[in-house]
């Protein structure tokens, strides 16, 4: 099982028909690569995990690929050395250690030079935004007037730190979370394949606290099968990620729609006893009382959040649905959504939520 703490790396995707949710990035690159219309730079932005680094790896080998295709072989000279490093003509440069002015113009000294090998040579810069302003400055030049040969794609996620000079010298495209549902599946066939049993609402737990990252999400179920016997489901999550545990939700969620303190007393402290985080618990009460907002603005959805969460917690909810009149339930949404949203130092890991229970209960 040693090898399932790699589980991001293992499963990380080949080829532009393996990215998962971004879809409306991938067909534009496919096209540009087959037409042979593939611009000088491009920049990739969004969250942690959703796949820039892959996609932009992928493009690499696509452009330089000895196969007429638009789809990298992975078989070719070309595609070996990309896969394994082992070349000149691709550079992968973490901005965040190499942010200065000096890096720049070394990079920019070397990048004038014609490739070795390939037809272009790739400079992939991750997490660009952490250039200095100077090194920025500097970069700007060789995005002006590149040399034919050359193919920036640099990612970030954070782009409005970005100098808008640089952006606009740039196909700029702009990556999405991963929905929920999408880590959930990946996360089932990745446990199939490992051989792992993954409970379905184990897997639910683990692609809802990701929050979009897919890599997160993989991090996660590496780390909680290294620690059980393949088996994964509530308690293994509970144990290691310390997500809150069903009946602690229901038990919360219940005492908010009946007014009942002495209920929601009784289960804060059983989440405390237990290891569990106010933070989390707001999280999960955030979600639950998001879909039931949801569920009663469009009755439709119910079989979409059917398929997405277990039938349990599917059954609780539906069986709450109608019970809290409207406005009563964008307030409850709108205290825990500010409770959640708050960071703040204090020696009682509850606090947070207590405080959220304590205002929502106020009659």
């Amino acid at each position: 099982m040693a090898e399932n703490f790699a589980l991001y790396r293992k499963y990380r995707p080949a080829n532009f028909s393996e990215v998962l949710g971004q879809d409306h990035v991938i067909s534009v690159l496919e096209k540009s690569v087959a037409d042979r219309r593939v611009s000088h730079a491009y920049l990739f932005s969004g969250p942690r995990g959703s796949g820039k680094t892959s996609v932009a790896r992928i493009l690499a080998r696509a452009v330089n690929c000895q196969s007429p295709a638009s789809i990298p072989c992975g078989k070719c000279e070309i595609c070996r050395d990309f896969i394994s490093g082992n070349t000149l003509d691709l550079v992968e440069i973490d901005a965040a250690s190499n942010r200065g002015i000096d890096e720049v113009r070394a990079l920019k000294e070397y990048a004038y030079l014609a490739p070795a090998h390939a037809a272009r040579k790739t400079y992939i810069i991750d997490e660009i935004h952490m250039m200095t302003k100077d090194a920025f400055n500097a970069l700007l030049k060789i995005l002006e007037e590149p040399p034919a040969h050359i193919l920036f794609i640099m990612a970030t996620t954070e782009p409005e730190k970005l100098l808008e000079t640089v952006v606009s010298r740039t196909q700029h495209f702009r990556f999405k979370p991963l929905t929920e549902m999408t880590i959930q599946k990946s996360l089932l066939s990745v446990a199939k394949k490992e051989g792992m049993e993954l409970a379905k609402e184990a897997a639910g737990m683990i692609s809802f606290f990701a929050d979009g990252s897919l890599r997160d999400a993989l991090n996660y179920l590496a780390q909680v099968a290294a620690a059980g016997n393949g088996k994964i489901g509530e308690n293994e999550i509970h144990a290691v990620l310390g997500v809150p545990p069903v009946k602690l939700v229901e038990a919360i969620t219940e005492a908010i729609f009946s007014k009942n303190s002495e209920l929601a007393y009784q289960s804060i402290c059983e989440l405390e006893k237990s290891g569990g985080g106010g933070q989390l618990m707001l999280k999960v009460l955030l979600r639950n009382f998001r879909h039931l907002l949801l569920l009663s603005l469009n009755p439709p959805m119910r079989d979409g959040l059917k398929e997405q969460l277990a039938e349990r917690e599917y059954n609780f909810l539906l069986g709450k649905l109608g019970l809290m009149p409207a406005a009563e339930l964008e307030r409850t949404l709108t205290i825990l959504l500010e409770s959640a949203s708050q960071r703040f130092q204090s020696p009682y890991p509850t606090l947070q939520l207590e405080l959220a229970i304590a205002r929502i209960l106020q009659k």
